[in-house]
């Protein structure tokens, strides 16, 4: 899992590879514990959906302007140009990210505001063929929650289903299995597992 540190400093990212660009943002308190983020599920919705599409816009286009001027200004130190180097591959590989747009995404990480007062927030959304998953970062700007960070990569579509139990040997005494663990495929080292999390009401 990538460290909190790596996380704040990351201002956009793509997939295949995934990229970081740092800068000299906010930096997390190292003794300050996240707390859950007051925010209805209509606004979480709303943030993921706007992000995501801003940008599967900005890759359709190869015009990454107003997906930078929707950022902070911390998100704004990039340039459009530098932001359409660093979506390059998700733009020659024609990643379609539209179908966020009526699919409710599962949560991995609930929204909560980090040391620094940053919101943190990561999912996927399982059924977008393939599993589009990523991770947001907003920083307040004039009473508002702006994108400082993004990152998105893909996954597989579906759930492995878990190994097959081994046959229990035949005894007198009955025996318990091992807990058997389901292999999760990861487009990318950085991101978590998914752990489906129903968006709080």
């Amino acid at each position: 899992m990538r460290s909190k540190a790596a996380l704040i400093l990351c201002l956009a990212t793509a997939a295949l590879p995934l990229r970081e660009v740092r800068s000299e943002g906010p930096k997390p308190s190292p003794h300050a514990t996240p707390t859950p983020a007051n925010i209805d599920r209509n606004g979480v919705l709303i943030m993921i959906r706007s992000s995501l599409l801003a940008l599967d816009q900005a890759n359709k286009t190869g015009n990454y302007t107003v997906l930078r001027d929707l950022g902070a200004p911390g998100f704004q130190v990039n340039t459009a140009a530098k932001l359409a180097e660093i979506f390059a591959k998700q733009r020659n590989d024609n990643i379609d990210l539209s179908g966020v747009a009526a699919l409710d995404p599962q949560l991995t990480v609930l929204p909560q505001i980090e040391g620094n007062g940053m919101l943190h927030m990561a999912g996927f959304f399982p059924s977008v063929p393939p599993q589009v998953n990523f991770e947001l970062l907003f920083a307040p700007v004039g009473g508002q929650w702006r994108l400082f960070g993004l990152s998105v990569n893909l996954g597989q579509a579906a759930p492995v289903p878990p190994a097959a139990p081994a046959p229990a040997p035949a005894s007198s005494a009955p025996q318990s299995l091992p807990a058997q663990k389901q292999p999760v495929a990861q487009a990318h080292k950085s991101l978590p597992a998914p752990k489906p999390e129903a968006v709080k009401e």
